[in-house]
């Protein structure tokens, strides 16, 4: 039971401050702007496993503290983690989808080439770790299509999957799809449907659906997870929401999404999220507590999770939803 006074809510409070994720829509969403996925059987699932590439000083947490022209200040960290990530999977037998920067994929092309040679999708996580809201549509294209050529460039593969920095796709953001499919993204993975301080979007669907849009033209999208419970939407299973809360209730969530919901989970983390010497970064008790809290567990966290369950990168839940309708 989740009471709000003990560790668990409090955990929550800190994560989305208003204590609220969703509305009374938080599940709605309109035939003619999207379709759901196929139920499959519990034997049948297998959730994603996702890592959006990036460093300790890219994150929205700092944004406030640590400008573009500070980043060549700081020691980059994100090499090493990444290749840390690259055995954890591979020891686990693990392939999943890594959204990487193309400020990263400028600088350091081989980790993007090694990535992709080990088996794992390549997909884009933006340039410059600039929130869609913040941005015009034409900043946004261009942004996108320096990040694209620079992530292809560097793994000589195709990029077809979008993660928008901090989930920044939102109501007011959704012409974002649009431009991701003109420029030939198949789907996006930038929907959290839950109220938060920084990012989501309630009354999104909660699972991968296709969705129509203006031109004509179509995306999939793949949101982030949540648990359907009480009336409200519950997140789980990824960043610091792996990090903090118990391991129990992150089992017990997707284990309840396989049976009730019939659908899998979408996990996701970042490489600094395994760093627990990362250089601080002086901040508020709300961005440090979401930041640092835990990472020296993150690592046996997510060890716990990949020798649990069973894993796959996120292009193979849409190749196979455009095989079952065809």
């Amino acid at each position: 039971m989740i009471r709000s006074g003990d560790w668990f809510s409090n955990a929550f409070m800190a994560l989305a401050p208003n204590g609220t994720y969703n509305d009374s829509c938080a599940s709605c969403m309109t035939t003619s702007q999207s379709t759901s996925p196929k139920q499959r059987s519990e034997d049948e699932i297998v959730d994603g496993l996702s890592v959006d590439v990036e460093d300790y000083f890219h994150v929205e947490a700092f944004a406030d503290r640590v400008t573009k022209q500070d980043w060549a200040n700081y020691p980059s960290r994100f090499a090493a983690n990444t290749r840390r990530i690259l055995d954890i999977f591979a020891l686990h037998g693990c392939r999943g989808t890594f959204f990487v920067l193309g400020w990263v994929a400028e600088r350091d092309p081989a980790l993007v080439r090694e990535i992709a040679e080990a088996g794992h999708e390549i997909a884009c996580h933006s340039h410059l770790h600039q929130r869609v809201t913040t941005l015009t549509p034409e900043e946004f294209r261009e942004d996108l299509r320096r990040a694209t050529h620079a992530i292809e460039d560097a793994a000589g593969v195709k990029v077809l999957g979008y993660r928008a920095p901090t989930f920044s796709i939102r109501r007011e953001s959704l012409w974002a799809l649009d431009i991701l499919a003109e420029e030939g993204f198949l789907y996006d993975s930038s929907f959290f449907p839950i109220r938060h301080d920084l990012y989501g979007y309630p009354e999104g669907p909660r699972f991968l659906h296709h969705r129509k849009l203006n031109d004509g033209r179509g995306i999939y999208e793949i949101p982030m997870s949540t648990l359907r419970l009480g009336g409200q939407n519950w997140p789980f299973g990824g960043g610091g929401y792996l990090r903090l809360l118990p391991m129990r209730y992150t089992k017990w969530a997707m284990e309840r999404t396989h049976r009730v919901e019939k659908q899998p989970a979408v996990v996701y983390f970042h490489p600094w999220e395994l760093d627990p010497n990362q250089p601080r970064i002086q901040a508020g008790w709300k961005s440090s507590f979401r930041h640092y809290t835990r990472l020296g567990a993150m690592e046996r966290s997510l060890k716990t999770l990949l020798t649990a369950g069973k894993f796959e990168p996120l292009i193979n839940f849409v190749t196979r939803e455009i095989a079952s309708t065809h």
